[in-house]
């Protein structure tokens, strides 16, 4: 709590992410980038976050490995401090966001698997299941012969 002359409160507005600095202090931006820099550099004028971001450009290359054993390499860049959270990650990487589409289909799945009953019945039936692994194959064959 902040409090003026003559003791009135001042609630801190606890929505904010990041407190401002003020224009007399000094930000020392720490390396944002995994580009070795040549030299240090003093940059004046940059009063806000927003402003560091659009000067340095921080960015990132990633290598990933695929569920075969192969490498995807992407690089990934930022323009604000919301982008380091794990939803934005996602969005701004296209191999992310294709596993992170598979999941949500599994996910529906399994959804489906628990909830329907007639789906239940016919997995727990040795018979049924076989029958319905053979006829999704089948479709699986038929929307392959059909991409190409």
């Amino acid at each position: 709590m902040i409090y003026e002359i003559g003791g009135n409160e001042i609630k801190v507005d606890a929505s904010e992410g990041i407190n401002s600095i003020a224009n007399n202090r000094t930000l020392i931006a720490q390396k944002l980038t995994d580009k070795a820099p040549t030299k240090p550099e003093v940059v004046e004028g940059l009063t806000t976050v927003e402003a560091v971001f659009e000067h340095f450009k921080p960015s990132v290359n990633v290598e990933m490995e695929t569920e075969e054993g192969m490498e995807v390499k992407e690089t990934i860049g930022f323009t604000n401090v919301g982008d380091f959270n794990p939803k934005s990650l996602i969005e701004r990487s296209a191999y992310l966001n294709e596993v992170n589409d598979r999941k949500s289909a599994y996910v529906q799945i399994l959804k489906q698997i628990k909830t329907n009953k007639v789906l239940q019945k016919i997995i727990n039936s040795p018979e049924n299941k076989a029958a319905l692994l053979s006829a999704l194959e089948e479709l699986v064959a038929e929307l392959d012969k059909a991409d190409k």
